[in-house]
């Protein structure tokens, strides 16, 4: 169980030196603080060497979006065996991030290069 408590001091006033301290929140009760568990029902195969940024789960298929440097790709994954049935390589100057899936399209956004590719599903 975590409890967070914020606490702002020493804020400055821009029209003089004046130092103005705010008091901490009071923390919650315990017994207030939900407590989510969790069970796994299923494990299942993926590529280590994949790293994850963006993953849709769409008509029976992973949709996956891969970003490291040099190695990112679109991928279309058969989930019950980890299988890659479908990569588009993206080129070296792009790390790939988040995807979605929209109608019948997939968006990839990349980091840094402020580029977007859109593919047909």
């Amino acid at each position: 169980m975590l409890i967070l408590s914020l606490v702002i001091c020493c804020i400055s006033c821009s029209d003089s030196d004046e130092v103005i301290e705010t008091p901490s929140p009071t923390p919650t009760d315990a017994v207030d603080v939900p407590v989510y568990t969790y069970d796994i029902v299923n494990v299942y195969p993926h590529d280590r060497t994949a790293f994850t940024q963006g993953l849709v789960f769409e008509d029976g298929f992973f949709y996956e979006g891969t970003g490291l440097n040099g190695e990112s790709s679109l991928r279309k994954v058969e989930i019950e065996i980890g299988e890659v049935l479908q990569i588009k390589p993206l080129s070296d100057e792009y790390f790939g991030e988040g995807i979605v899936v929209f109608q019948d399209r997939i968006i990839q956004l990349t980091w840094q290069s402020r580029t977007g590719f859109i593919y047909d599903k």
